[in-house]
This record gives structure tokens, sequence and C-alpha cells, in this order.
């Protein structure tokens, strides 16, 4: 009998709906900080310096989460724990 689920191969960990979250927080962290930039911006009247620091810094968090989350599904639940 074999188990569908014990498959290690080295995309075990990544399905359609892990990939589709992935998406959703790069997306997520660049629409956030954009809108925090932006706000501080129409806060401080400063244009669009706050604006271009938030798309950096969104872009930023969502690679770093990105990369945390993929390397983690790939390093399998054998070596997570």
């Amino acid at each position: 009998m074999h188990d569908e689920h014990a498959d290690h191969g080295p995309d075990a960990g990544l399905r359609g709906r892990d990939l589709i979250g992935l998406g959703g927080l790069l997306a997520g962290s660049v629409v956030v900080f954009t809108a925090l930039g932006l706000l501080l911006d129409s806060v401080a009247d400063t244009s669009p310096a706050f604006t271009l620091v938030g798309v950096t810094l969104g872009i930023v968090a969502g690679g770093v989460g990105f990369w945390v989350r993929v390397r983690s599904a790939l390093q399998g639940p054998a070596r997570r724990g």
C-alpha cells in the first residue's frame, strides 16, 4: 500500500494552495507597506519619499517571507521538527 502523503520529493511541501498563499504574501506585503508609505506621505506632506520607501520595504519583506516559507517547505517535515 502506497501512501501519497509519504512522498518526500523536492516539491512535496508545496501544493497549489501554498503557492497561492505565497503570491498573497508577496502582494499583500507590497500593498500594506505602500499604503503605510502613502499615509506617512500625506501626514508629513512629503511625496513620494515614504511611498518609495514603503514599496521597497514591501518588496524586501515579501521576498524574505517567501524565502522563509519556501525553504521550510522544501526541507520537509523531518528537518523542521
